[in-house]
């Protein structure tokens, strides 16, 4: 018989316009973990495009997320997720039993200059190292 080989863990980071936080928190994930995990990321209401100053301080650590494009929060993403970290999209973020949750609260990079959106970045790194670990 063929070993079965265990399903690989499943991110979704949502904020609300799915534009700079989690989408630097996915360029993380993605960096950090490779293909061990599948990482999706959405947001309530998303912007058009995602944050340059977000894109400059992620390729500052050497993460290209300018392929990334907003996108919009499904039911069906959380259902196909195994861990969501919601990020100050609060009751628009829907809950399904048997989901692990996480609310990681930080500051909007939205119309913040490199500096401040540096802090975060580097806040979401220790984050995502978290969570890889957990995993």
């Amino acid at each position: 018989m063929p070993e079965t080989v265990p399903a690989k863990p499943s991110v979704l980071f949502v904020c609300v316009h799915n534009a700079g936080r989690s989408q630097m928190a996915a360029g993380w994930l993605t960096h950090l973990a490779g293909d061990r995990v599948e990482i999706r990321s959405a947001g309530s209401a998303p912007a058009d495009q995602v944050n340059p100053v977000a894109v400059e301080a992620m390729a500052e650590v050497g993460i290209d997320i300018t392929a990334a494009q907003p996108k919009v929060l499904s039911v069906d993403a959380v259902q196909a997720s195994d861990v969501v970290i919601t990020m100050g999209c609060g009751d628009a973020c829907p809950i399904f039993p048997g989901k692990r949750y996480e609310d990681w609260k930080l500051d909007d990079p939205a119309g913040q200059g490199i500096e401040s959106v540096r802090i975060i970045r580097d806040d979401l790194r220790q984050r995502v190292e978290q969570l890889l670990s957990s995993l």
